[in-house]
Order: C-alpha cells, then sequence, then structure tokens
C-alpha cells in the first residue's frame, strides 16, 4: 500500500480523533515556545499505551499506520502510530482542516484536549501543535 491508502485511512481517523478533542487553533508545524517538551522516543501504539497507563480499544490497523482509543484518569486520547517519517507527515498535513490539538512524538501522534496533551507531554516527550480553528 502507498502513500494513497494512507490518505484514504486518515480521512476515516481524522474526523473521529477531531471531534474527540475539538476544534481550536492553527495547526504549527513547529514547536512553540513553551511547548517543546523532552524528546519524545519512538514507540508503538501499544508502547504508548503501557506508559500511559491504558488499554487500547477500537484499535483500526493499516499497512502505514495503527490507531486506538484511550481513556485514563488523565483523559481521553487517540493514539495513532506510523511507519515512516512521510506518513506521519502526510497524516498531519490531512488533519489541518479538521481542527484539533495533537502531542506530536517520533513517528506517532496523540490527539485530545490541550489539558490532557500537556500531562502526556510530560511522560512522553514531544512538542503539542493545534490544527485550525473552527471558530469565528
Amino acid at each position: 500500500m502507498g502513500l494513497p491508502h494512507l490518505l484514504k485511512a486518515a480521512l476515516v481517523a481524522v474526523p473521529a480523533v477531531a471531534l474527540l478533542a475539538g476544534c481550536s487553533g492553527k495547526l504549527n508545524n513547529s514547536a512553540q515556545a513553551g511547548n517543546k517538551g523532552p524528546e519524545a522516543k519512538a514507540a508503538t501504539i501499544e508502547q504508548i499505551a503501557s506508559q500511559t497507563g491504558c488499554t487500547l480499544s477500537g484499535r483500526r490497523n493499516a499497512s502505514e499506520l495503527r490507531q486506538g482509543a484511550c481513556q485514563t484518569g488523565t483523559g481521553r486520547y487517540t493514539v495513532v502510530g506510523f511507519t515512516t517519517d512521510q506518513g506521519q507527515n502526510s497524516w498531519l498535513e490531512e488533519a489541518k482542516p479538521w481542527g484539533g490539538t495533537y502531542l506530536v512524538g517520533k513517528r506517532w501522534v496523540i490527539v485530545s484536549t490541550a489539558p490532557t496533551l500537556e500531562t502526556l507531554r510530560q511522560q512522553l516527550g514531544g512538542n503539542i501543535v493545534n490544527g485550525r480553528s473552527h471558530h469565528s
């Protein structure tokens, strides 16, 4: 499977995770001042779930990405793992119009609310970026 299949998977996954996260801000591809966390290590969605104390549910698998949902005392969030950096970058570009807030690590993204992502950033590292605003 190639990039077109990744984009199809993104179009299925992004609306669901954007609804979970809400719509706010504008996606910033570089870390904003104060948003840069500890260096994020590459990890599978299962490793992230284990590190954050969650049991993944609602899993989706494609050759380019894997996705699962979590709910812990920290909050509700969706974890998306990628097989390549290019796949992750393409997914983030497709996610822009949907808004949302993202914790971006090395070949993984977590989608949730800003407070939940800030707590997870302290555990996992990464950078928090925001999707486009849908507010007037």
